[in-house]
């Protein structure tokens, strides 16, 4: 490896590094702005000036790459001058806004002016003035602070593939602006947010409503889509304020959804605080004794094969199995999770989850997405896949139209003949696949859901077999879950195998054979109510808790410590940051009222040991943050139907996918300005 010396100590460095990159290698602090570990380097700012030898000024170390024999210097004289210079310029004119300033606290101009600038000003000069700029209702401008680091801009164009910011004008009348100043098209746009440097760029929803030191920080997981996304809940005595990224390279980098950040308003709004009766026709408020005991009632008065229960799409893995553990109690094998009768074969692990892994699809040569929109599905996956294709240029294919994704494709069909087709190497793009080394097939729902659904899912994984495309070193077949649910429901074996049982859930759900219906905070679940009975436990006042007949208050996945299992077998813990609101108390808790009245004492669960259960029962389990081992490669001999269908991609109604989202008023704002977009033809 070759070497290079930092104030008289000489390391080591990879090839490619720039002299920044050396620096931090030798644990040597060097300021800077614009520069950033995940954008392209720009040297805007010049905050990073070292001394070089042999050269009469100082070099940006951002943009100079390190080579063999260097000789840096980061603590001299002249360095110290440069960097005070520099930032006497950055302050002349930047406003004294600190104590206004939502920035405040978390500033990197505050902090760095504080350790290399200097305590007094020689400009006497009027400081400019910028107007604000529009970019939706996220993101608060306030341009007179900008220092022209342009990372919003270098963040727009190449990781969110939405080049709708930049720079108009020249010297002092240079602007950073959306250019006809509309709100970003962008699921990702709030990540500018945490990219500026300054108090430019900040939080809309967020403004004036707590500093960084007031608020209570808690690591957690995110479950508004199945990707598991790291984030940091901040909450201010107890009410959540805002929610930011986590560094998690191998899952969503440092970056989040707009839906994962500001759906937490939701979080208080229309929210179940106690329990409620239809009497007459309308909600009245009860007690826990009085709902419990009517409830218990009504069970004891149904047969056990009338009974059905469905687990909606944001419930802990504790709470899943609690659940299961009361349908056992009950004798009712009648539970289900799909919002929608997809194909699913639960008979072994990699047949329901993202085998290739998110940070792996780095590694592959060849994208096809069959039935999905990965942008709206599961956005931090679809800003792996842009980043992917941005960094080597692969081909990317989809067989059903998804529209925008960001990056360039080409659709290579639209039915399930053409699948056919491909899997019987009757067509060009089936070369193109066997000769790819690491492909990345990625099936979506809107495909499984279909009546050859099976018949799509079997034959692509017996392609990718027979091709020795699926083997000890990669794993192409792919499945995108939309719920964060749903990989751990799976895994906790809560689908049944029906064959040769009784019909599915879905055909006695429609023909009106339960009397008995219990949501556990299941709102997307669509059918016409006919003459059941039905509990709707959950947090939200939202669609279950519309038909319900007995409703029973919960708590959210701030409010509660649980296990979430993500799309790619990844078990993540999901932490307590707040407490549930009112009477509402978590799951497993309004289960064990349920069994304890109903006189099975025995059976009550504690939620140390519904833990250590699961992460028995779950297969291929290694370590919490870990993928899961891989397992052994087999066929199954399975028969599909095929059915000559179209693929059409489902549109989901992106902000308003989950109860939280649909009571957020941030969210609400976001889903109108995209509507008003669609009516005028220009959504992306």
């Amino acid at each position: 490896m070759p070497k290079i010396t930092i104030n008289g100590k000489e390391i080591e460095f990879e090839k490619g590094m720039t002299v920044l990159q050396a620096c931090e290698v030798a644990d040597v602090e060097i300021p800077r702005f614009c520069y950033h570990e995940k954008l392209s380097i720009a040297g805007n700012c010049r905050m990073c000036l070292v001394e070089m030898e042999k050269s009469p000024k100082p070099i940006a170390s951002c943009a100079m790459p390190a080579t063999e024999g260097m000789n840096i210097k980061t603590n001299t004289a002249l360095v110290e001058r440069a960097r005070k210079g520099v930032m006497e310029f950055l302050l002349a004119n930047h406003p004294l806004d600190c104590p206004v300033c939502d920035q405040g606290g978390e500033c990197d101009l505050q902090d760095q002016s504080l350790y290399y600038g200097v305590d007094k000003s020689r400009f006497i000069e009027n400081k400019r003035e910028v107007k604000e700029k529009y970019m939706g209702p996220l993101i608060k401008t306030q341009m007179t602070r900008c220092i022209h680091c342009t990372r919003c801009v270098r963040f727009a164009t190449e990781v969110a593939g939405v080049p709708e910011i930049g720079a108009i004008g020249r010297g002092e009348n240079m602007e950073i602006t959306t250019y006809l100043e509309k709100s970003m098209q962008s699921e990702l746009s709030a990540n500018v947010i945490d990219l500026c440097p300054v108090g430019a760029l900040t939080s809309k929803p967020y403004a004036f409503e707590a500093r960084p030191w007031e608020l209570k920080k808690t690591e957690s997981v995110d479950v508004m889509d199945a990707v598991g996304s790291n984030i940091r809940v901040d909450t201010y005595n107890w009410e959540v304020k805002r929610i930011l990224p986590r560094m998690n390279n191998e899952i969503n980098e440092e970056w989040i959804s707009d839906k994962t950040r500001y759906s937490c308003d939701g979080l208080l709004k229309q929210r179940l605080d106690v329990p409620y009766i239809k009497k007459n026709k309308t909600f009245q408020k009860s007690t826990w004794d009085e709902a419990i005991s009517l409830l218990v009632d009504k069970i004891q008065s149904i047969q056990p094969h009338e009974i059905g229960g469905h687990i909606g799409d944001m419930v802990n893995m504790e709470n899943a199995l609690s659940f299961k553990k009361f349908f056992e109690i009950l004798k009712s094998e009648n539970l289900e999770f799909r919002e929608k009768n997809i194909y699913v074969n639960s008979d072994e692990k990699m047949n329901y989850i993202f085998n290739s892994s998110i940070a792996g699809i780095e590694n592959s040569d060849l994208i096809l997405l069959v039935g999905t929109n990965p942008r709206h599905e599961a956005s931090m996956l679809n800003a792996r896949i842009r980043k992917t294709f941005v960094q080597k240029k692969i081909p990317i294919f989809s067989i059903g139209n998804p529209g925008d994704l960001t990056y360039e494709y080409r659709v290579i069909g639209n039915s399930t003949d053409d699948i056919k087709k491909i899997l019987g190497k009757e067509n060009d793009f089936s070369q193109k696949l066997l000769s790819s080394k690491k492909p990345i097939i990625i099936i979506g729902e809107s495909a499984l859901e279909l009546k050859s659904g099976g018949y799509i899912f079997e034959e692509f994984k017996k392609f990718l077999i027979n091709n020795n495309l699926i083997n000890e070193s990669w794993n192409g077949l792919n499945i995108l879950a939309q719920n964060a649910s749903t990989v751990g429901l799976l895994d906790l074996k809560i689908l049944k195998d029906q064959k040769g049982k009784d019909p599915f859930f879905f055909d006695k759900l429609n023909n009106g054979k339960f009397k008995l219906l219990y949501l556990l905070s299941s709102d997307n679940l669509e059918f016409q109510k006919k003459n059941e009975f039905i509990i709707y436990q959950g947090s939200h006042g939202d669609r279950g808790a519309e038909i319900a007949d007995i409703i029973l208050p919960s708590a959210t996945y701030t409010e509660q410590n649980g296990l979430y299992e993500n799309l790619e077998g990844r078990i993540q813990e999901c932490k307590k940051a707040s407490y549930p609101i009112g009477e509402a108390l978590e799951d497993w808790k309004i289960f064990n009222l349920i069994v304890k009245n109903l006189g099975y004492q025995d059976k009550l669960c504690t939620f140390e040991n519904l833990r250590k259960e699961i992460l028995q029962i779950v297969p291929n389990f290694s370590e919490l943050n870990e993928l899961p081992k891989r397992s052994k490669v087999k066929i199954d001999n399975i028969e599909s139907n095929f059915f000559s269908e179209k693929i059409f991609v489902r549109e989901l109604d992106y902000y308003y996918t989950n109860s939280i989202s649909r009571s957020s008023k941030t969210m609400s704002e976001c889903r109108k300005i995209r509507q008003n977009l669609k009516k005028n033809g220009t959504n992306n």
